[in-house]
């Protein structure tokens, strides 16, 4: 390709040079200089191009290397972590208790079947002695089998205080309002995200949570019904607060009530297609036990509502142990533990060190999320170990949304105080 650059300059100086000689009656002499220096122009120009792509294809690779090597520290840095880690807890020690509890074991073990080798030696000498038909009560009581071990019954799950009936004619009355409990960033503790909350409002104007009126057995129309409202009243307040210069990232309650109807996924599919504009704004909260309960069918349809540009956050996580890249690729965000029992027991939810955790899902794009957050304490120990966002009572408690985001029809005749998003 230089070669045919280099040609096509050599050409140029040679038209030049022709030009001038018989066009501009320069002398041959002239028209020769001419050429040269037109052509020695044009040559450093081009080396001056071919040296400035160099140097930048040079300063990319030293940025790229860079990064590798940034992250293989990180991954060292861990890793001798990890080797201290086992280095401290000194397995020699151990297998020598190992040793002695198993030497102890084989012991009574050795014991307990000499003694057991005489008392059967005992009764069949018994038996023999005596007369055929009767039967020694110590040899029934040895020969009878145990009784079957009596089967825990597992406590059923508490049903709502509100029932069917009183949820069926509350939503008819359009008495189910939307609050939003705000996500902060530490340590500024700043809004990054906010958790749409439904509520009930009563009769005597008291407000009902939603442990209190969501169904756990049946109702599942009702459930879909309140996803759907959640939907739309998210919709609304993001493309408002988008257009007022405030874009706000919404998560909305969904269960498999909905993902496992097929009108109820067509319905919110067509939703995202139609607000493709805020569909990166919104985020679809499902509890653990529903995520990892989903069909065939249903993680098909969490592919699509990825594919649309809307995300999906893991609440009451049990567990860390699971397959973030996988979760990732279907659109999870973040993952959300109990604050408490985090702090308290993180073996109990990971087998990454409590400061490691977090950047290492940050990795997959994957953020933790602490709820719960009760007290200053927490909030000290999160931010030390790299977790920063929190969610809580303590932090700030579920409140109305600004009266100017929300939908018209959404409003309750009785309406509240609102206060700002």
């Amino acid at each position: 390709m230089q070669a045919l650059v280099y040609s096509f300059i050599a050409l140029s100086a040679a038209g030049l040079g022709a030009l001038a000689y018989f066009g501009l009656t320069f002398t041959p002499a002239n028209a020769i200089l001419l050429a040269v220096v037109f052509g020695c122009v044009c040559v450093v120009l081009m080396e001056r191009v071919l040296r400035q792509r160099a140097e930048n294809r040079l300063e990319r690779a030293i940025e790229d290397l860079s990064r590798l090597l940034s992250t293989d520290a990180q991954a060292g840095a861990v890793l001798g972590q990890r080797i201290n880690a086992i280095a401290d807890l000194n397995p020699g020690q151990r297998l020598e208790t190992v040793e002695a509890d198993i030497s102890v074991l084989g012991t009574v073990i050795r014991q307990v079947a000499e003694a057991v080798a005489e008392v059967e030696d005992k009764v069949a000498k018994a038996n023999a002695a005596r007369p055929s038909g009767t039967h020694s009560p110590d040899a029934r009581m040895i020969a009878a089998p145990p009784p079957p071990p009596a089967t825990p019954v597992s406590a059923p799950d508490p049903e709502p205080v509100i029932p069917l009936e009183v949820l069926r004619q509350a939503l008819d009355e359009n008495r189910l309002v939307h609050h939003i409990r705000p996500v902060v960033r530490l340590p500024q503790r700043r809004a990054v995200g906010y958790d749409l909350v439904p509520r009930l409002m009563l009769e005597d104007g008291e407000l009902a949570e939603s442990s209190d009126f969501m169904p756990r057995r049946g109702g599942k129309d009702l459930v879909r019904l309140i996803e759907a409202t959640g939907l739309a009243e998210a919709v609304a307040i993001a493309r408002r607060s988008r257009t007022g210069g405030q874009p706000a990232m919404l998560h909305i309650p969904l269960s498999r009530a909905s993902l496992g109807d097929a009108e109820a996924t067509e319905q919110l599919l067509a939703t995202l297609d139609a607000n493709r504009a805020i569909a990166s704004a919104l985020t679809f909260l499902i509890s653990e036990s529903n995520w990892l309960e989903l069909t065939t069918r249903e993680r098909a349809v969490v592919e699509q509502i990825a594919r649309k540009g809307a995300g999906f956050s893991i609440a009451n996580m049990r567990s860390l142990r699971i397959d973030i890249a996988d979760a990732a690729a279907l659109g999870v965000r973040s993952l959300r533990v109990d604050a408490t029992r985090f702090i308290a027991s993180p073996e109990k939810f990971t087998d990454f060190h409590i400061s490691d955790i977090a950047n290492y899902m940050a990795r997959f794009e994957v953020s933790l999320m602490a709820t719960g957050i009760g007290n200053e304490r927490q909030i000290v120990e999160l931010l030390d170990n790299d977790i920063i966002l929190v969610q809580g009572d303590y932090i700030a408690a579920p409140g109305p949304v600004r009266a100017d985001l929300v939908l018209e029809s959404a409003r309750p005749a009785q309406q509240l105080r609102r206060a700002e998003l």
